[in-house]
């Protein structure tokens, strides 16, 4: 009898809830969160919507922003580095455009979950919705300041489809090819960006999470990362002052945002395509997408606490 009692007791015992941390839950979470298209999608788009609330042109003071920004700094720094403005501003322009992606990647990404504390308590959402959701809003923003890009692009147009144009008046080592067919590497390398904005978004938002400080340290360090990043600056400076081979090019060869915006800048604006940042960046996606599976497997359930 009491051997029948503990079968039946072993057969009513439901078996043991699956572990949090688990590698199949961190997985379905990301896999479930970009099923959620509609969620993440509307939500991005009424972060842009609340705003521009009440504003007379809305989101249009994105594009207006980013085209005094650029052709500003473009006009100095092309008296600066005795540059040509028909090629030079459209290549600061674009550098501009990108930068602030990857900017907003890093540090709206650092407060993906702290800003998103309210939902993470009440609504019952994968994670990585929350991640995409800041991705998505970024996106619009670029598609925002892609019209700068466009109207520039169109007046000097002549000068960018040249074969064999130069940025620098010192950049005669390094001619461009012009703008062609391979304008359209442009879309596979902001579908590689994105993709490193949603890992980026997922690890360091966790770790933002736990760790309150790393927010304005990343902040912080921007400022460095843009001037050591050739945004209003080409590597034909370098390369004229201390040749291909010289220790100071590693100042752009090691730093991996360089690779992330010539991805792209340099397919909009026609310029020389090397496959070497195309292969950088990858590893990156595939590191960076390692490490934030890591976290979301050893960190995921705690993130609600944390917040």
């Amino acid at each position: 009898m009491p051997t029948t009692s503990t079968a039946e007791h072993e057969q009513a015992t439901p078996p043991p809830p699956p572990s949090s941390r688990s590698w199949a839950r961190a997985w379905e979470d990301i896999v479930e969160g970009v099923r959620q298209r509609e969620l993440w999608g509307h939500l991005g788009w009424q972060d842009i919507k609340q705003r521009y609330r009440r504003s007379v042109i809305g989101p249009l003071w994105i594009t207006l922003s980013m085209a005094i920004t650029a052709v500003g700094l473009g006009l100095l720094y092309s008296a600066l580095f005795d540059a040509k403005i028909p090629t030079f501003l459209p290549y600061i322009t674009v550098g501009f455009i990108v930068w602030n992606f990857i900017l907003g990647c890093l540090t709206e990404g650092t407060e993906t979950f702290i800003r998103n504390e309210g939902l993470i308590k009440h609504l019952p959402a994968p994670l990585t919705v929350y991640a995409l959701r800041t991705v998505w809003r970024l996106t619009l923003m670029f598609a925002h300041n892609l019209l700068v890009y466009v109207v520039v692009a169109a007046i000097y147009w002549s000068s960018l489809t040249e074969a064999g144009y130069t940025i620098t008046n010192d950049g005669n080592a390094a001619n461009q090819p012009g703008i062609s067919w391979s304008i359209l590497l442009a879309i596979p390398a902001f579908f590689l960006l994105a993709v490193n904005g949603g890992w980026v978004a997922l690890l360091f938002g966790i770790i933002s999470t736990r760790y309150r400080d790393i927010p304005p340290v990343i902040i912080s360090l921007s400022q460095l990362l843009f001037f050591m990043t050739p945004i209003v600056w080409t590597t034909d400076i370098l390369t004229a002052n201390f040749g291909e081979a010289g220790w100071r090019m590693l100042v752009a060869e090691l730093n991996p945002l360089y690779h992330y915006v010539q991805i792209l800048r340099a397919p909009l604006i026609g310029n020389e395509q090397s496959w070497h940042h195309w292969a950088v960046v990858a590893a990156f996606t595939v590191v960076g997408w390692g490490l934030a599976l890591v976290a979301m497997r050893n960190y995921r359930a705690r993130v609600s606490y944390w917040v």
